[in-house]
């Protein structure tokens, strides 16, 4: 009898740690950091095939969101995926962005962006993006499907900003944004 109370006691005590486990899991998952695999190479040479990233759910706000950053977001409706979406953000509400030659222009200036290898082989716009809105690019131009394909991300869909890169670990790093994201002084 005592050896069973005393087992009975150990498998409650376990249950009663699982438990707490799997609440703050998910309240860690949900409301804090959350992880994600890069199941595609739409931000290469960046963000590699099958790296791990860190994602930050507690301190972004979407108004706080800067040209460069890249962001974690549920895809839109019309780009028909099912799956979270990793792209860099370029244009911001209430800009004008319009991608000529290859080159995306914003307001008018041109964006220097350093970490795209291939320019766009496509034109886009000019368009006008709307309030509460942005426009999101993968840093494989040619080969990501994006905003420039399925229009803009509504700042509802934005769940995170990625903030390291965690695996492989030979790419361990902050990928906060691109401090070099400037615009040129040409036109």
């Amino acid at each position: 009898m005592i050896a069973l109370k005393s087992i009975l006691k150990g498998l409650s005590e376990w249950i009663i740690i699982i438990a707490i486990a799997f609440v703050l899991s998910i309240v860690i998952r949900n409301y804090l950091i959350d992880t994600r695999i890069v199941p595609s190479g739409s931000m290469l040479p960046t963000i590699q095939l099958q790296d791990r990233l860190i994602v930050d759910r507690a301190f972004y706000k979407y108004d706080t969101i800067e040209r460069g950053d890249i962001i974690v977001f549920k895809a839109p409706e019309a780009a028909d995926e099912d799956l979270d979406l990793v792209k860099r953000a370029i244009g911001l509400p209430g800009e004008k962005l319009e991608v000529k030659q290859g080159i995306v222009y914003i307001n008018d200036k041109m964006l220097n962006e350093p970490y795209v290898v291939e320019p766009a082989d496509y034109d886009y716009g000019p368009v006008e993006i709307p309030e509460d809105s942005y426009f999101m690019l993968g840093d494989n131009r040619r080969y990501s499907k994006d905003s420039h394909v399925w229009g803009f991300v509504p700042s509802d869909n934005i769940l995170g900003r990625v903030l390291i890169r965690y695996w492989p670990l030979e790419g361990f790093g902050h990928l906060v944004k691109a401090p070099e994201v400037y615009f040129a002084d040409k036109k």
